[in-house]
């Protein structure tokens, strides 16, 4: 059974007809927890090392994973298990919060494109630029303590950093790096359910933030605007996947399938050895030998 079989559902190459209702955050595709999805996450992650090997021995392609939800989705976690058999040295993983001085003093996607893969390399941005068209988009204030110039912040702002975007990703994937979007679609029952978890469990109390709390009032807001920016900005060379969320298990593996998916289409390949490595190869074995 081809790994692709399990992300196909939720992967949205032409956002022109994209509805997000249309998606249910509480998914499994009939999977129930157990020893058959466990087995096939295990699956997943063993064929994973294997790609990724491959990736890194042929430093020709790098891959970009980018991920974006509400809060309490479980991008931490998906991140965490679904990449828990990558080797560190071709993994690199960013997370980005609210922009610092420096940040604000440049354009908004530059402190992401700083930080795009080596080739060789599996990139992770835990949040992305595409906060500017979500948590920025919500709350126009933020927009206004960004010193953008006053004439530049008019009513078509979100459809310019849209095709700002797309023209970017265009630009990344024409030099060798794919890029791969992540939604993590989770219900605003099952977000209750886990701020709940944090609050009354000692050990998760870490996890909590009253700013959570706060943005969970903007709801219909952010699905708007999440709505708005995979209509806008899912293409053929980089595609969003809306991953039901609400069980954890289930979202790990159709992000594991969609990684797997876009590793088997750059589809790298082990370095040739030329002749002369060959006998160069042999003639150290001899000596060793």
């Amino acid at each position: 059974m081809k790994v692709h079989k399990f992300c196909k559902p939720y992967c949205i190459t032409n956002g022109k007809k994209f509805k997000l209702k249309d998606f249910n955050p509480a998914d499994t595709d009939g999977f129930k927890p157990g020893k058959n999805l466990d087995e096939r996450i295990a699956q997943g992650t063993r064929e994973l090392q294997k790609w990724q090997d491959k990736l890194y021995a042929q430093d020709r392609w790098g891959l970009l994973l980018i991920f974006q939800a509400m809060d309490a989705a479980g991008k931490d976690g998906t991140i965490k298990h679904v990449m828990s058999g990558i080797n560190p040295q071709g993994c690199q993983v960013f997370s980005f919060k609210s922009p610092s001085s420096e940040e604000l003093n440049h354009d908004f996607m530059w402190r992401c494109m700083k930080n795009v893969p080596e080739r060789g390399r599996i990139g992770i941005f835990n949040r992305s630029y595409y906060e500017e068209t979500l948590v920025v988009r919500v709350h126009p204030e933020f927009l206004k303590n960004q010193r953008v110039p006053a004439p530049l912040i008019t009513k078509n702002i979100w459809k310019e950093r849209f095709e700002d975007i797309t023209a970017y990703e265009r630009y990344l994937s024409r030099n060798g790096v794919k890029v791969v979007k992540f939604f993590l679609n989770v219900s605003q029952k099952e977000q209750k359910k886990r701020f709940l978890e944090r609050l009354n469990n000692p050990k998760k109390h870490w996890k909590f933030s009253a700013a959570d709390m706060q943005e969970r009032q903007y709801w219909k807001d952010y699905m708007a605007a999440y709505e708005d920016m995979i209509r806008h900005t899912a293409t053929e060379e980089s595609p969003w996947y809306v991953v039901p969320a609400d069980d954890k298990l289930y979202a790990h593996l159709v992000v594991g399938a969609a990684v797997l998916h876009a590793l088997e289409e750059i589809n790298p390949t082990y370095p040739e050895v030329s002749q002369e490595q060959m006998k160069r190869i042999e003639a150290a074995k001899k000596e060793l030998s």
